[in-house]
């Protein structure tokens, strides 16, 4: 893989960013470096050390943080009594500015995979004037018609199978309904059950590894309440505000198989904004540490240094 070697943060710290809610931030890479911003996928999914290694340290100055409710943000979803009313795509735009402002930068690359191209859309979207570049992977804009799993479903009928098993009525609310008993047991079952689905589309070969209870929790719990509120986006919405953005470089990196966020979106949006730099991966999947999806990311990153 093409991945730089592993950095430690040279700074971190909690921001407060309002509704009784602080993010974790880290920062690594020269102090002196081009800024750019890394925006996590999920939602839920939370910062990982191996997310650092797409930027040459040399040229970045890397930015980081867990998003709302998850990985070292307080308080955590899985914490009693947390509420995710404060937990939508625009207080986390706003989480953003409030980071920049916080570290004093002017202007950033963003970067995004899965759901954090959606979040980079509608961040550069918003505030455009601040984005230097994109850099997006796994397009995810939360249509209605990627929120189906319809390809998935077609290729993947035993996974599947399991996932909806014992589902009553529509899929989305039953798993939220089963998220919110008071038997934790029932909780921790749906989670491992919706997340062991998220396994199997993200990776080529579906992933059949162990799962972390506790990370299944978070990410279960955090996706299904965007995925129930559409993202907080109108439909379509990402798309049809593309002439906002047009101006910015960007880079598209789209797996040719990728079953989570499959590739129709990737060209929607291409289609809408033809300036933009798509690279199809062939042989490639939904996740970003595939070795050609990586390497295309590198690249990207490098391209843009």
């Amino acid at each position: 893989m093409a991945l730089y070697p592993p950095i430690e943060p040279h700074q971190s710290g909690m921001l407060d960013v309002g509704d009784g809610n602080e993010i974790y931030w880290e920062v690594c890479g020269n102090p002196a470096g081009k800024p750019v911003v890394f925006l996590h996928g999920g939602p839920g999914g939370g910062l990982l050390p191996v997310h650092r290694q797409l930027f040459d340290p040399a040229a970045y100055r890397v930015a980081l943080f867990d998003q709302r409710n998850c990985g070292r943000s307080r308080p955590h979803v899985r914490d009693p009594g947390v509420s995710l009313e404060h937990n939508t795509t625009w207080h986390l735009v706003q989480d953003i500015e409030l980071l920049r402002e916080h570290l004093g930068i002017d202007t950033w690359q963003v970067f995004g995979g899965s759901w954090g191209s959606t979040l980079a859309l509608a961040y550069a979207q918003t505030h455009p004037g601040r984005v230097t570049e994109l850099i997006l992977r796994g397009i995810f804009t939360m249509r209605e018609s990627e929120l189906r799993w319809e390809p998935a479903r077609d290729l993947l009928p035993d996974h599947w199978e399991r996932f909806t098993a014992g589902v009553d009525g529509d899929l989305i609310a039953d798993y939220r309904r089963r998220f919110a008993d008071p038997d934790p047991s029932v909780r921790l079952a749906a989670a491992r059950a919706w997340t062991r689905w998220e396994m199997a589309i993200c990776n080529l070969i579906p992933d059949e590894g162990p799962i972390d209870d506790d990370l299944a929790l978070t990410f279960a719990m955090i996706e299904s309440h965007y995925v129930v509120n559409r993202g907080f986006l109108e439909e379509g919405q990402l798309i049809r505000d593309i002439h906002k953005i047009r101006h910015i470089p960007a880079v598209i990196v789209q797996g040719r198989y990728d079953l989570a966020t499959p590739i129709a979106t990737a060209w929607d949006l291409h289609r809408a904004w033809p300036e933009a730099d798509l690279r199809i991966v062939e042989g490639a999947g939904h996740s970003g540490g595939e070795p050609a999806v990586a390497r295309e990311l590198v690249a990207a990153t490098d391209r843009f240094r």
